[in-house]
């Protein structure tokens, strides 16, 4: 139940702030942000120790953020599968999904964002969406942007619907950031900073945007980091967070 935020103003002096939330087993082992591909130098993010891409990449140098979430659908055949985590370095790296047999991979939404211009591609398995985010928020969640794709009667929808529904409003109505390279993180990201620490809510809670849910016989699901990127035309700032919901917890990336 991964989610990705976005705000779009290119009237600010930051046009486009992202919130990456990463939601997987707690037990999948990863690295935290760095620069781990030696083929791409220029590119830093997490490292999933499984595959060995990533779920969010950053390329301070373009700027420009690639993000990926599962999307759903048609899953792509056990043999030639690929794992998904090439694909924000892809699109960090590039800006674009480029040209490649889609059918090797799972359903997904994948997000390039830079200063001047934001793109989501959306693979259900049979089709491939694309389109600019314009102007404003938008929330993307595994069933698509603004829950497009959400069926009635699924529990992990109910949830998304429900996360959706709560925290939507309210970054609508909190001030929308200008995050400066130099200030600390509560004040470069001023209310959204509660919000995206959770907003008080129990991690069990349906609404819950940073989840812990136990799923019984040693399985743990939820929230293992959370990243806040702020794209300005001189370049980037990037937060993280491998303890969600912890406020002391940030680290500066870049």
């Amino acid at each position: 139940m991964c989610t990705a935020i976005i705000s779009i103003d290119p009237a600010s002096p930051v046009p486009v702030l992202l919130v990456g939330v990463r939601d997987e087993f707690v037990a999948r082992d990863w690295e935290p942000p760095g620069r781990h591909w030696p083929d791409r130098p220029g590119l830093v993010g997490g490292r999933d120790l499984r595959a060995g891409g990533t779920w969010l990449a950053v390329d301070p140098g373009a700027p420009r953020v690639g993000l990926v979430l599962n999307g759903r659908g048609r899953m792509a055949p056990e043999e030639g599968r690929v794992s998904r985590g090439e694909l924000p370095l892809r699109a960090a790296a590039d800006g674009k999904l480029g040209r490649s047999d889609l059918r090797v991979y799972d359903p997904f939404h994948l997000v390039a964002a830079d200063p001047g211009r934001v793109r989501l591609w959306s693979w259900d398995g049979d089709d491939l969406a694309e389109r600019d985010l314009g102007p404003g928020l938008h929330m993307i969640v595994n069933s698509g942007l603004e829950g497009e794709g959400q069926p009635e009667g699924d529990t992990e929808d109910a949830y998304m619907a429900a996360r959706l529904a709560h925290f939507r409003p309210r970054l609508a109505a909190a001030p929308r950031p200008e995050p400066g390279r130099d200030d600390p993180v509560d004040r470069a990201w001023g209310d959204w900073t509660a919000l995206v620490n959770g907003d008080g809510l129990p991690r069990a809670d349906h609404r819950a945007l940073l989840p812990l849910l136990d799923l019984g016989d040693g399985r743990v699901w939820g929230t293992t980091s959370v990243t806040l990127a702020a794209l300005a035309p001189g370049g980037v700032r990037y937060d993280f967070s491998a303890a969600p919901g912890d406020g002391a917890a940030w680290t500066r990336i870049l």
